[in-house]
């Protein structure tokens, strides 16, 4: 028999953060208001769900904030798009759920960790961030350097990584055909079913037009500087099967990471961590939390 995950749980508080342009963001409170802070920023096509595992171990002696990025989940899209909207909306999510001087781990997967980069020289980041875990992402080259098709590098694959990557069509229904795609791009083989039924009924609620709009955004993404910019300690994750952001780029990230505290390489796993390798994942951002994210103080 197949193990169901848990949903996640109810939120303590829901709220609205407006970012710089207006853009109204889906924010999730969870866990005690005075534990230890961490914020949770999810990837391209995903949403709050993403980190169900997360939210459920955590919310228990931690106060956990998740919010969907523009367009996807339960914020609206915008015509914005692009690096500086990411950190806008991340500056917005921590003033309206971080007092002054609270401090928290910052959670980024794929185009969250992505997130985490462009924000490194914010104001709200650097005020708020005490540590950073980055789950399988990149900073730059990312369409060079996906072996989500077999084939050698090279100008071809490139240009049809960018084409099947960027595509405008219809994801359609999470059919066995639409399991077997997702698990083979974004999963290590051995995922178990429950978990790719999971990611598939994430990605496929994720509007095409987002998808497509957001894909241009990481076709041309260079952040490369503010790896360089994040000066807080900073752990970094990625599966050895990932095809979005294979290794080359956690490796590439520590080396220029002003104060990297550890590279975690996971066998056979792909793009999807968190979900994937949940307990793990969730006992990293509790040890980042422990050592730097101090619990806010009563009445503060």
């Amino acid at each position: 028999m197949t193990a169901t995950p848990a949903p996640a749980p109810v939120p303590s508080r829901t709220l609205t953060a407006l970012s710089a342009d207006g853009a109204r963001l889906h924010v999730e409170v969870h866990g005690p208001g005075t534990a230890p802070a961490v914020v949770l920023s999810h990837g391209w096509t995903c949403s709050t769900a993403f980190w169900s595992a997360q939210i459920r171990a955590l919310a228990v002696d931690h106060k956990v904030i998740a919010y969907d990025q523009r367009g996807h989940g339960r914020t609206p899209a915008s015509p914005a798009c692009g690096t500086d909207v990411l950190a806008d909306d991340l500056e917005a999510v921590l003033q309206a759920t971080l007092a002054p001087g609270e401090k928290a781990v910052m959670v980024g997967h794929s185009m969250g960790g992505m997130t985490l980069m462009a924000a490194a020289t914010r104001p709200a980041f650097r005020a708020h961030a005490a540590a950073v875990l980055l789950c399988s992402t990149g900073s730059s080259r990312l369409v060079a350097e996906s072996t989500v098709l077999p084939l050698r590098p090279g100008r071809l694959r490139t240009w049809l990584t960018a084409h099947v990557l960027g595509s405008r069509a219809p994801l359609g229904p999470v059919t066995p055909l639409a399991r077997r795609i997702l698990e083979y791009a974004t999963m290590g083989a051995g995922s178990a079913p429950h978990m790719v039924d999971a990611c598939a009924r994430i990605v496929h609620a994720c509007p095409r037009r987002v998808r497509h709009a957001w894909s241009q955004v990481l076709h041309l993404l260079d952040l490369d500087h503010g790896v360089r910019e994040l000066r807080v300690p900073t752990a970094v994750i990625v599966g050895t099967a990932d095809r979005l952001t294979p290794p080359v780029h956690a490796r590439r990230i520590a080396a220029a990471l002003p104060d990297c505290v550890g590279v975690t390489e996971l066998p056979g796993l792909g793009h999807m961590t968190p979900v994937e390798a949940p307990d793990l994942v969730t006992g990293k951002i509790r040890e980042l939390a422990t050592i730097h994210a101090p619990k806010l103080k009563e009445g503060a």
